[in-house]
């Protein structure tokens, strides 16, 4: 039987594929700009940007420019929830307002530059080395963040601290809870704005109609939102009348400041997290979106890198947010049919039209709706569900995700990062009773013999050291018949099981078959199937 794959018709890239598929991109761009739109408009506000319309500038420069040189076809590029917590810390961190806006703009400059370079110097396959347990602390640690600022704002507070200055850490957000929960009754028309948006964003997702499903819920609650602000007297009536006469292109303008460069600590500190969490999540949804992609196209994470630094760069400039290529909106573009890049150039053409005639509607949404948009995001990210997921996986990732929280909720998201990887280092030390076995590799390929290639691996094979051997397996000539023997080893852990694992599906795809054989001789750590292995005799 021949395979399915090879029956597949490609999609035609460049000016041919935007003939070829039109109807299907044209139908995704404008459904996912309907989801961006709200999206992006929360996430500025909650980066404590001054305008929330500088969320869609970066949208719009995500699609309508960044679209023709992407190295990911169906990646949807725009501003994250991810990086919320840096951007209005970095705005807080020089002084906050307008002053701090205008020298994070800078940072994001110089961290998009860094962006450039790793793509240039070919560093997109070092996401790799991020064990996927602390990606998904850092991940749920950010969704915790979002949610301990958005709650106060969605009850009409904006929480200070002694000194009359805004709070930016997020324990004290959460510790300070209580004061706002007392305040309630004085925001009663806010609040109950909040409440019923947000149990549109948590309720929709459950109700069982197909069509309401089409709807992007972010749509949902801003038609519902307007006439409820406007009945209890919220949203900016009269910012929307004015808007009438502020063309949304008089916005545009250079906002770029690099005085920040004379706190340098601070400086430095920010452009390494701009840039390294803005790069790794962005390659972590190119990786998963070529996996829902049905025609299996590989993304060039080094191309993208440097598509989405000078995306960033010419963002910086006008006073947008970084972007990054998103998840969600990524994942919905490929669910509506989108076939190739022009779904994101379509997207965001939609959103320029719509700032150019809908902006003051815009001004009518109320914050406490864009609140209950986020705390949907932030739960997402932190659900329950994470956790018993990772606790499936092995009692070990449980402790690294939970440790990979604790320090990003306690000092930042490098510490947090960090901290993670280096549980996972100490964990795996202990378990294979090396410290050099965990940091290099010991592997030896076959010469290829009537169309079979054996990979012997010993000692253990772990997130820090897979690499080397990542790169050569993927150097085998496709078609072949690849045996990996892990009889000599005794530490596979989980983040290599799912490399090894995807090396399998990747190379199937080319004609070729994988074998890992002498994993029975290794025990699982819990009854995932991707769980770490090791020899316990």
């Amino acid at each position: 039987m021949k395979n399915i794959k090879e029956k597949l018709v490609y999609p035609m890239d460049g000016i041919q594929g935007l003939k070829q598929n039109i109807s299907s991109d044209l139908l995704s761009g404008l459904l996912v700009s309907l989801l961006a739109l709200p999206l992006s408009l929360g996430i500025a506000a909650a980066s404590d940007f001054p305008n929330p319309m500088f969320g869609v500038i970066t949208a719009i420069i995500g699609g309508i420019i960044v679209s023709f040189f992407s190295g990911s076809l169906l990646t949807i590029k725009g501003p994250a929830a991810g990086l919320i917590v840096i951007c209005a810390g970095s705005i807080a961190a020089f002084g906050g307002g307008e002053q701090g806006w205008h020298l994070t703009l800078g940072v994001i400059a110089i961290a998009s530059i860094v962006q450039i370079l790793f793509g240039v110097l070919k560093l997109g396959k070092l996401s790799d080395f991020f064990p996927l347990s602390a990606v998904h602390g850092m991940l749920a640690a950010i969704g915790i963040i979002i949610i301990s600022k958005q709650i106060h704002i969605l009850l009409g507070v904006n929480p200070i601290n002694e000194d009359g200055k805004p709070l930016v850490e997020p324990l004290e957000l959460i510790a300070s809870l209580p004061l706002t929960f007392s305040k309630i009754s004085q925001n009663i028309e806010i609040v109950k704005t909040g409440l019923i948006c947000l149990l549109m964003v948590l309720g929709i997702p459950m109700i069982p109609f197909s069509w309401l499903k089409k709807i992007p819920v972010p749509i949902i609650v801003i038609v519902i939102a307007i006439p409820l602000g406007m009945f209890f007297g919220l949203g900016n009536i009269k910012g929307a009348l004015l808007s009438f006469n502020q063309p949304f292109l008089d916005v545009i303008k250079v906002n770029i400041s690099f005085a920040g460069i004379s706190q340098m600590g601070t400086f430095i500190q920010y452009v390494i997290l701009f840039a390294m969490i803005g790069s790794l999540e962005s390659i972590l949804t190119a990786k998963a979106i070529d996996l829902m992609d049905p025609f299996k196209r590989k993304s060039n994470f080094n191309k993208d890198l440097i598509a989405v630094g000078t995306g960033n760069f010419l963002s910086s400039i006008v006073g947008g947010l970084p972007m990054i290529a998103e998840v969600a909106r990524s994942s919905a573009n490929v669910n509506n049919g989108a076939k190739t890049r022009w779904a994101n150039f379509y997207h965001g053409l939609f959103l320029l039209l719509f700032m150019v005639f809908l902006v003051p509607v815009l001004q009518l949404i109320p914050k406490a709706a864009l609140a209950a948009m986020l705390i949907g995001v932030g739960f997402k990210l932190a659900h329950p569900k994470e956790f018993i997921h990772m606790y499936h996986i092995g009692k070990e990732q449980l402790l690294i995700f939970i440790v990979t929280i604790i320090f990003t909720l306690g000092i930042d998201l490098l510490v947090g990062i960090a901290a993670g990887i280096i549980t996972k280092i100490i964990i795996n030390v202990i378990n294979s009773k090396s410290l050099k076995g965990v940091f290099s590799s010991d592997y030896e390929i076959g010469g290829e013999l009537e169309g079979v290639y054996i990979v012997y691996v010993k000692k253990a094979l772990v997130f820090s050291n897979f690499l080397g051997l990542k790169k050569k397996l993927y150097a085998l000539e496709p078609g072949k018949r690849v045996i990996i023997d892990v009889q000599n080893t005794h530490l596979i852990d989980h983040s290599t099981m799912v490399n090894l694992h995807q090396f399998k599906e990747d190379y199937a795809e080319h004609g070729g078959f994988v074998e890992i054989v002498g994993l029975q001789d290794l025990q699982s750590i819990s009854e995932h199937s991707m769980s770490a292995r090791k020899k316990t005799r």
